[in-house]
């Protein structure tokens, strides 16, 4: 509704999928062209909003329509993917950086069973991988992700494998499973940083999706992720529309395990996630001077 921005975002959430979609879209244009900050601030409600509403119908068919896990995982991809599409937020997956196709369905050609590794820079970028990989991909994300309200059943609902990081039994015992899961042919999907920080660039890579990779003699396939630190920035209760891209980089054969098999892939990864971000390298935060000429992310609006 040209003109009209409040019609549009008032008829958004009773439109049909696809009309919804596009005036998401449309909403999200706006609000980055330069809409005053209560526009904004309108703008991130509505975008919460109807992420919270379809968490709260996903969690609910979750748990009360039986079927097994792969369907269960593709009931929670469509609504991450909508939940993405009525944001404004535009999804385009390819092999290239920048010539990726935007895409409205899982990606495809991915080796069968393999360890995925991604950079982490936004609470979305977790959103964004459970609408795009296929569903026999597990995800391994840190334990207390499930103590999360709502977060925690959904993530346990759709097979999600938890890692203690602190008391050092708990590590033994889910590096076990995990590792149990990868040998049986288990596709899984790792963040190594473990975290994200408001510095642009890629923190130090914790080597548990190395050693599972290299001990499960599994291909592992860097993938990039770009444009969520922009939609929803660290530190930020506020999300924006704009373009995500996924990239994913050729895969990586492990090497003949052994003493720092582990530790040589990592760094193979390292580097080829390096050379497709163009982003600092922030493993070595003990440097003042390289720290200091590190970028920031933009200030949260």
């Amino acid at each position: 509704m040209p003109g009209h921005p409040e019609l549009a975002l008032a008829a958004a959430p009773a439109a049909p999928a696809r009309g919804a979609a596009q005036a998401g879209a449309g909403m999200g244009a706006l609000a980055h062209a330069g809409w005053p900050a209560p526009w904004r601030i309108l703008y991130g409600l509505y975008a919460w909003l109807q992420f919270v509403l379809i968490a709260l119908v996903t969690l609910s068919l979750l748990l009360l329509l039986p079927g097994s896990l792969e369907r269960r995982r593709r009931l929670a991809a469509a609504g991450a993917r909508l939940t993405l599409r009525l944001a404004g937020m535009r999804v385009c997956v390819g092999a290239g950086a920048t010539s990726g196709t935007r895409s409205a369905a899982p990606v495809s050609g991915l080796p069968a069973p393999c360890v995925i590794v991604a950079n982490h820079c936004s609470y979305l970028d977790g959103v964004l991988l459970a609408g795009m990989l296929p569903p026999h991909f597990s995800f391994v994300i840190k334990r207390e992700m499930s103590a999360v309200p709502l977060a925690g059943m959904l993530l346990r609902r759709i097979g999600v494998e938890f890692m203690e990081r602190r008391a050092q039994g708990s590590v033994l015992r889910d590096t076990r499973r995990v590792l149990r899961h990868a040998a049986g042919g288990q596709a899984l999907v790792f963040f190594p940083e473990g975290t994200f920080s408001p510095r642009i660039g890629l923190l130090p890579f914790h080597i548990g999706a190395f050693a599972t990779a290299t001990r499960a003699r599994l291909p592992l396939v860097p993938l990039v992720i770009r444009g969520t630190r922009h939609c929803l920035p660290p530190g930020s209760p506020w999300p924006r529309p704009g373009r995500i891209e996924v990239q994913i980089l050729p895969a990586i054969a492990p090497s003949a395990e052994g003493s720092g098999a582990a530790a040589i892939l990592r760094e193979r990864a390292r580097a080829a996630l390096l050379a497709a971000l163009g982003e600092p390298d922030l493993a070595n935060l003990a440097n003042p001077a390289a720290s200091a000429a590190t970028p920031q992310a933009p200030p949260s609006e």
